[in-house]
């Protein structure tokens, strides 16, 4: 039983510098604009048997504009980030500059009083193998850019700070195919106007 499931990276919400830990703001007006010129691109898509999404309104928003019709999988939901919620790296930097190292530093470490990495990892992992495994299945999910980096950490079986080294820009595609316990990473023709900002 093979399965291919296409990530797709939600819209942003605000420039990168000012992206924020469990961030639930919608897509701003950049966002929305970014969806327009890449729905051509990612609307074939939509052809998938399943269509899934993270809990944020900008993933939500993301793929209804898309026309997905999206489920919400809370297994989806960003790192639970704990008193660090809501914040910038760098305001949380600002206030517990240990803390913040220690938290890049160790994989396990929980210094905000949440989730750590790799339990993070591990979560997003078991929504991936407990997929419907239909031979051939396609599958769509619309997700933060974080979680689409904890899926491939997971799928490629990396090492969990090869986290910190995977960027996700928004709109983007990402591609895994197989089945439980064993994924590859798939690179495909890229979606151009997906790409730009």
């Amino acid at each position: 039983m093979q399965l291919r499931v296409t990530f797709v990276a939600a819209a942003r919400s605000s420039p990168l510098l000012a992206e924020r830990f469990d961030d639930d703001r919608p897509l701003d007006q950049a966002g929305w604009d970014e969806v327009q010129r890449a729905a051509q691109d990612l609307l074939p898509l939509a052809a998938a048997e399943l269509r899934y999404c993270s809990p944020t309104p900008r993933s939500r928003a993301t793929g209804d504009a898309l026309g997905y019709g999206p489920l919400v999988q809370l297994a989806l939901r960003d790192c639970d980030m704990g008193r660090w919620r809501g914040l910038t790296l760098g305001e949380a930097m600002a206030r517990e500059p240990e803390s913040v190292d220690a938290w890049l530093a160790d994989p396990r470490a929980t210094p905000h009083g949440g989730e750590s990495l790799v339990d993070f990892v591990s979560r997003v992992g078991g929504w991936l193998d407990t997929r419907p495994a239909d031979d051939n299945g396609r599958i769509v999910a619309v997700a933060e850019p974080s979680v689409i980096r904890a899926a491939l950490v997971y799928a490629l079986k990396a090492p969990p700070s090869t986290y910190w080294n995977l960027d996700v820009r928004p709109l983007s595609t990402t591609v895994v195919t197989g089945r439980t316990g064993r994924w590859n990473l798939r690179f495909e023709g890229a979606f151009p106007q997906a790409t730009r900002g």
